[in-house]
């Protein structure tokens, strides 16, 4: 009895700090009811948990496998009841909206009826990639000449029955577009659910006069958050679509035949899978011939810390517009906020203080100066973060969390090497366009 009044005493005595220390604040906003109700929930479960832990104490050590076992338990079970939606999850985005029942009629657009694509098959994220192609009315608005039409490749998951066939499926669909003949190929990589930003395609579309394609296959229907599991895969088909652009390159060269610029995109899982599939950094740039790279909000751990590693000398990484350097030809772009948690979220954040957090050091745009460190909290509270990270309003950009939305225009624009082609004007022009177009989009999809 002695013991287990001991036991629970100390369970109250780390519950206790636990709590007072979960009330500091976050990176970003949560709901009233989450913030009233993290504290107490974690500190019952650190104090539960070594109450259970100390039971245990006399069997060899057993107190951390009896935590992580409860943990895993919890997490197990919350795995299964999650699965149980999964389903239900890819049947929702394997359906295209209303609003785009209808292939589109533009020959340059995969799922048209030119393509061999199938419309009916590209799922929500998709169509909404495909239908949201710039036009020559918006190049006429920001004062540039529209050259070309636009090429928009998309091929999803249910497209294809394998990695392979979708990918030869995407190069059918760029060759028959003489995709290889325009001045800039963006290669994106989608998130989980196939995702893929119209912004940075827009932003080539407008500044190239039409003059480019932009290419994305996809590897599933769920969203990031639970398509980690498919990183694998998703960085095997990015690998893959490089390789078969790549051979398409070398025999052009061979013939003396133009070659586009190779343009990487990457934005959140998405920037992580891009990463995956070419672990040797620039020399696997030198390999593909890209051009030039933009990954936005890569989210934290050991492939993000490799890539800044191996692209020291050669990249820049910026929090916001105004950090973009005056005179830079860096090849290699990385536009990360300070305030992140998708960024910010790591494994070693339990056990280990980030250099974001040290108290000798300044503090980063949106990182609270009240912030402070504590073990295991300050980890539980980050990942509560992740999951409030995006508060998107159409129109109303926010340079805050995840979202990146105000911050693209201007640094596609750099990373890209558009900044010199450009008036004063014309870049406040862009940002005002680029808001006026999410607005048009939103309020088709009825989310305005």
């Amino acid at each position: 009895m002695k013991d287990l009044i001991g036991s629970v005493a100390a369970g109250v005595g780390v519950a206790v700090p636990t709590a007072a220390a979960a009330q500091g604040p976050s990176l970003v906003p949560w709901p009233d009811r989450v913030r009233e109700l993290f504290p107490k929930v974690l500190g019952a479960g650190v104090g539960v948990g070594l109450v259970l832990g100390s039971r245990v104490s006399d069997l060899r050590g057993l107190r951390a496998v009896a935590v992580g076992a409860g943990l895993a338990g919890v997490g197990t079970a919350g795995f299964f009841v999650a699965k149980s939606k999964l389903g239900e999850l890819e049947m929702q985005n394997a359906q295209i909206d209303e609003c785009f029942a209808i292939a589109p009629t533009d020959v340059h657009l995969s799922g048209s009826t030119h393509s061999a694509v199938d419309y009916s098959l590209l799922g929500r994220e998709g169509a909404r990639f495909i239908n949201s192609v710039t036009t020559a009315a918006h190049a006429q608005e920001l004062g540039v000449e529209r050259t070309h039409d636009p090429i928009r490749v998309f091929v999803s998951i249910a497209n294809a029955d394998s990695v392979s066939s979708r990918v030869s499926l995407a190069m059918s669909e760029l060759i028959r577009n003489k995709a290889f003949d325009r001045e800039y190929l963006l290669i994106q990589s989608p998130a989980g659910s196939g995702y893929s930003n119209s912004t940075p395609v827009d932003v080539v579309e407008l500044l190239s006069g039409g003059n480019c394609a932009a290419v994305s296959v996809s590897y599933g229907l769920l969203p990031s958050f639970l398509s980690l599991t498919k990183i694998r895969l998703a960085g095997e088909t990015q690998l893959e679509l490089l390789n078969a652009i790549d051979h398409e390159l070398v025999g052009r060269r061979n013939k003396g035949k133009h070659v586009p610029k190779i343009l990487l995109y990457g934005e959140s899982l998405g920037a992580r899978v891009q990463q995956f599939a070419i672990p040797l950094g620039s020399s696997d740039l030198d390999k593909y011939s890209v051009h030039r790279a933009l990954w936005v909000g890569t989210p934290g751990g050991r492939i993000a810390d490799a890539f800044h590693r191996l692209c020291v000398g050669e990249s820049v990484t910026v929090d916001r517009p105004e950090q973009i350097p005056a005179d830079t030809d860096n090849r290699v772009w990385f536009l990360e906020h300070d305030g992140d948690p998708v960024v910010r979220f790591r494994p070693d954040l339990a056990w280990a203080q980030p250099q974001w957090l040290d108290p000798k050091l300044p503090r980063g745009r949106n990182v609270p100066a009240e912030m402070t460190w504590n073990i295991g909290v300050t980890w539980a509270t980050v990942l509560v973060d992740t999951i409030f990270a995006t508060n998107v309003k159409p129109g109303d950009f926010q340079s805050l969390g995840h979202d990146y939305r105000a911050d693209l225009g201007a640094v596609t624009t750099a990373a890209f090497g558009f900044s010199g082609k450009l008036t004063a004007e014309q870049t406040q022009g862009l940002e005002i366009l680029l808001r006026k177009i999410e607005v048009t989009r939103a309020e088709k999809l009825g989310e305005g």
